[in-house]
């Protein structure tokens, strides 16, 4: 939806609820030892040189870091939160009018809880609201209290473009030895791709229903674009899979966003730049009957991009080289659909462990 179309929905700002994070667990849980990068030095002299070794350094170990100085206030954060959880407690009736296309590979918009069954008879808990990119290529019909926040929402959502995800596009050209401008000119704003925000919500679990899931409710898998960014969330249920194939929680860290680089840009740098393997699992039991709401944003190249590996020399001097099978002849836009379409095609996801998705493709791989 483009801004101009809601432009006539005007409401106070304190109409919205304020939005108070949880605490943090007490538990003394198996943390993942995680890179912190301050993007707010990036512009200062030999900053972005520096982010970008620290940056290589830090993929060394694993595909998940975090970033702070991002540019947007915990105000600002906290009233995505509130608009996400005003749109999850809307009756289920108007909820639905929104929902998205997810069988044929569309995700923008609503997705109910329960379309994936998880083992036999035991299905996910997990309500998503998708918001595409503020441009008219992707305007749609949006329920009121996302029209009535629309020009906070596009705000967020363009100073994550500016802020977040030009620098990081700009430290992974830098690390690959690549211009600096490499990544951003298949990650153009204005131009169409499957970038978008997304609300979140994990619907809390009996201990019965997750003994059956045997404490994971989504499978190791990776994402499917360049990167995703999830804003502090405090209920501790994400884990990260170490090089060693061992699961590490990943730690709330205070004003930060958590990073876990995706599909994409492993395709292209011959898995030098790995796609984050992660899961959601139960939380422990002082916040398992806390509701997790989320607020993330996935970031994927342009449709067209062809996914084919670029030439670097640093994955030169790796010996990196493409492996067999490996990403050629299909483009950012329809590797994303295929996956999106896959995921919602009603198979049993705990039998799952490799699944085709184009023909030609890598395949996507779960793991428990």
């Amino acid at each position: 939806m483009a801004a101009a179309a809601v432009s006539s929905v005007r409401v106070d700002k304190h109409d919205l609820p304020t939005y108070h994070q949880v605490p943090e667990t007490t538990y003394d849980l198996e943390w993942a030892d995680l890179a912190t990068l301050d993007l707010s030095t990036f512009d200062q002299p030999g900053g972005k040189q520096k982010l970008a070794d620290q940056l290589f350094n830090a993929i060394q170990k694993i595909g998940f870091f975090y970033i702070v100085g991002f540019g947007l206030t915990q105000e600002q954060v906290d009233r995505q939160f509130a608009i996400g959880k005003e749109v999850f407690e809307l009756p289920m009736e108007e909820k639905l009018k929104y929902r998205a296309d997810l069988e044929n590979g569309g995700y923008n918009g609503y997705k109910p809880l329960g379309l994936r069954e998880l083992r036999p008879g035991v299905f996910d808990n997990t309500e998503i609201f998708n918001i595409p990119k503020c441009i008219p290529a992707y305007e749609r019909p949006q329920p009121d209290i996302v029209k009535a926040h629309w020009d906070e929402i596009e705000t967020f959502a363009k100073t994550i473009y500016s802020d977040v995800i030009q620098k990081l596009l700009t430290l992974f050209a830098l690390v690959l030895e690549l211009p600096e401008d490499y990544f951003l000119k298949h990650h153009r704003y204005d131009e169409k791709s499957d970038c978008h925000l997304r609300y979140m919500k994990y619907h809390a679990r009996t201990a019965q229903e997750n003994a059956a899931l045997g404490e994971t409710w989504v499978k190791g898998h990776t994402d499917f674009g360049s990167m995703t960014l999830l804003f502090r969330q405090p209920v501790a249920a994400l884990q990260v899979r170490s090089n060693d194939g061992q699961w590490k929680w990943v730690k709330p860290y205070p004003g930060s966003i958590t990073v876990n680089l995706a599909d994409s840009l492993e395709f292209i740098t011959n898995g030098f730049l790995k796609s984050s393997i992660h899961r959601v699992v139960a939380p422990p039991p002082d916040q398992a009957n806390i509701d997790r709401l989320g607020v993330l944003y996935f970031v994927r190249p342009e449709d067209s991009m062809e996914l084919k590996p670029v030439e670097s020399a640093v994955l030169k001097k790796l010996g990196l080289k493409p492996e067999e099978g490996g990403a050629t002849g299909f483009t950012a836009g329809e590797w994303v659909k295929a996956r999106v379409a896959k995921s919602n095609s009603g198979k049993v996801r705990s039998e799952m462990t490799n699944e085709e998705i184009l023909p030609g493709a890598p395949k996507a791989k779960y793991y428990d």
